[in-house]
């Protein structure tokens, strides 16, 4: 289950054929218990990855340590070319965490304009980067408004703004769709999409929500803190006879379990 799709070349100029991640022998321990167990992996360039699995199984641990604010980590993690966490990276990954971090008395285009202060970008060139950011989330019409008056999902479509600013080569969004009604959804996932194929922007999106796993390329599939797959909806189900990636994910739980039977 090794098929993947093709690249595009990322803005940054990441080579079609280097990864925007590469994780090998990957383990996170926090607070004396393993999280993230032994990971392999690679995504893509100019792709969206999603990262699946019940809640609790390391995906917010290994997201963290992927940005580089994750402590105790070992094994080998290389974004776009270089080591999780480097300060060149900053300025080329953007980071969405599950609760909005972003300031609620302030506007929403005060906000980005903050944010994008802080990244250093010039004042003259701040209010083009923060339209485009606002316009991408669809948020133009409200962005004069307290972001604290807002409604869950156009909060939540604040933080991603932020994260949109500069274009950032990688984004990486925890669950950034859970808990929005249907439309907001779908129109997420089609920007994610369009953010791709566009710009060459590489994604990696967690979920607990198995259904949105048709809606990726590329799929990573955790339980509790190992890899039970790395391959694409469409390989995973045919690989495992089965219907759904819902269904493929349970398959591959329960062969995970019956091995770990059988070693003890």
């Amino acid at each position: 289950m090794n098929k993947r799709p093709a690249a595009a070349q990322a803005p940054g100029g990441t080579a079609p054929d280097r990864p925007a991640i590469h994780a090998d022998r990957l383990s996170v321990v926090r607070g004396g218990r393993t999280v993230v167990d032994d990971l392999a992996f690679d995504v893509p360039p100019g792709t969206v990855t999603g990262l699946l699995g019940p809640s609790g199984c390391g995906k917010s641990t290994l997201m963290r340590a992927i940005v580089g604010t994750q402590a105790k980590v070992t094994g080998t993690l290389e974004v776009l070319g270089r080591p999780a966490g480097s300060a060149p990276l900053r300025a080329r990954v953007g980071y969405v965490t599950q609760d909005p971090s972003v300031y609620g008395d302030l506007t929403a285009r005060q906000n980005l304009d903050y944010f994008a202060a802080v990244l250093g970008v010039p004042r003259r060139e701040r209010p083009a980067m923060v339209d485009r950011a606002l316009e991408d989330v669809d948020l133009t019409s409200h962005a004069d408004s307290l972001t604290g008056n807002l409604s869950g999902g156009q909060h939540s479509r604040v933080s991603l703004a932020v994260a949109l600013l500069g274009s950032p080569e990688l984004l990486v969004l925890d669950e950034p769709t859970v808990g929005l009604d249907p439309v907001l959804r779908r129109d997420l996932w089609n920007l994610f999409h369009r953010l791709a194929a566009e710009r060459g922007t590489t994604l990696l999106i967690s979920s607990h929500v198995m259904d949105e796993a048709d809606r990726c390329q590329n799929l990573l599939l955790m339980r509790a803190g190992r890899l039970l797959a790395d391959d694409s909806p469409d390989a995973l189900r045919a690989g495992t006879h089965t219907d759904s990636v819902e269904d493929a994910f349970l398959h591959l739980v329960d062969e995970a379990r019956r091995a770990e039977t059988t070693a003890r």
